[in-house]
């Protein structure tokens, strides 16, 4: 792990950028005092597909019993927040 003073960060900040895109980590200080880290971000989850989010919403509403709130009152008492 590489340590980088925080006036180098700023002077440099794009090389840094694509130094931690290639899986390295940097820990900025300030007068020679850990203050931040800059780690390459984790794999983000893949968007759901069309039918998934319906096959979800799907299996929500057999889950889901109605009460005895009308659509109206649902609605209305959803509002408040």
């Amino acid at each position: 792990m590489a340590l980088v003073g925080a006036f180098e960060a700023k002077t440099h900040l794009a090389d840094l950028l694509d130094r931690v895109s290639r899986g390295e980590k940097i820990t900025i200080t300030r007068h020679g005092i850990p203050a931040a880290m800059l780690v390459p971000v984790e794999e983000t989850r893949t968007r759901m597909t069309y039918k998934e989010i319906v096959e979800g919403m799907r299996k929500l509403r057999k889950r889901i019993k109605p009460g005895k709130m009308s659509v109206r009152q649902m609605v209305e008492e959803g509002r408040r927040f």
